[in-house]
């Protein structure tokens, strides 16, 4: 099996890298759906949808890991692949929902919760489960929680990608300039994603230990 991952962030791709050929669609479905497709096209045999999450579980904290049993994305299910998912950690977490846009709110988080009993929510995992299946082979998903159910996301987290799956600093400031009273918020956020980060770093770490 030749492994091409997805994720959405830079820093995302370099956490993935041991695991195989990676590719940052820069936080956007289009983007996650080309570089799928890049993948493929390069020579992967299977796919991995890797990176943070929002959670829609009330029970689920920062840094708690996802390996769904299947991802929704505009009614359809995708079922992720057990033998590629056994080997990335085994199932955690019921069902992924897909969105083509950043669930902000909390009451957001928590509609969807309610409506489809998903765990958590990204932007990518669906474009990801849509080029596998139109390519006949298995995919998978890791995931880290960031943010969690009971929080909204600030302004500036909204603001800060670029296309390349970077963080726009300039950007960040210039939300704060607008509105100073997100600065704690974005401090619970900084936070939060660390530890989503070191999780993905942990588990990347016992799934492809350093010879």
């Amino acid at each position: 099996m030749r492994l091409g991952i997805v994720t959405g962030l830079t820093a995302e791709a370099r956490i993935a890298h041991p695991l195989g050929d990676v590719q940052a669609g820069g936080g956007t479905p289009s983007g996650a759906e080309r570089s799928a497709e890049n993948l493929v096209a390069r020579g992967a045999t299977a796919l991995l949808s890797f990176g943070l999450a929002g959670g829609l579980d009330p029970a689920l904290k920062p840094g708690d890991i996802v390996v769904p049993l299947a991802v929704v994305e505009h009614g359809v299910t995708y079922r992720t692949d057990p033998a590629l998912s056994d080997t990335i950690g085994g199932w955690f977490g019921g069902l992924l929902v897909a969105t083509d846009s950043v669930v902000v709110t909390a009451a957001e988080k928590s509609a969807l919760w309610r409506s489809g009993m998903a765990c958590a929510v990204d932007l990518e995992s669906g474009a990801v489960a849509r080029v596998a299946a139109r390519n006949g082979i298995p995919f998978a998903v890791l995931r880290a929680i960031c943010d969690p159910a009971k929080r909204d996301l600030p302004p500036a987290a909204l603001a800060a990608l670029d296309q390349r799956g970077a963080i726009g600093i300039w950007r960040v400031a210039g939300s704060i300039i607008r509105r100073p009273g997100q600065i704690p918020a974005l401090i619970r956020l900084g936070r939060d994603a660390a530890a989503a980060r070191d999780a993905l770093v942990r588990r990347v770490g016992r799934i492809a230990p350093r010879p």
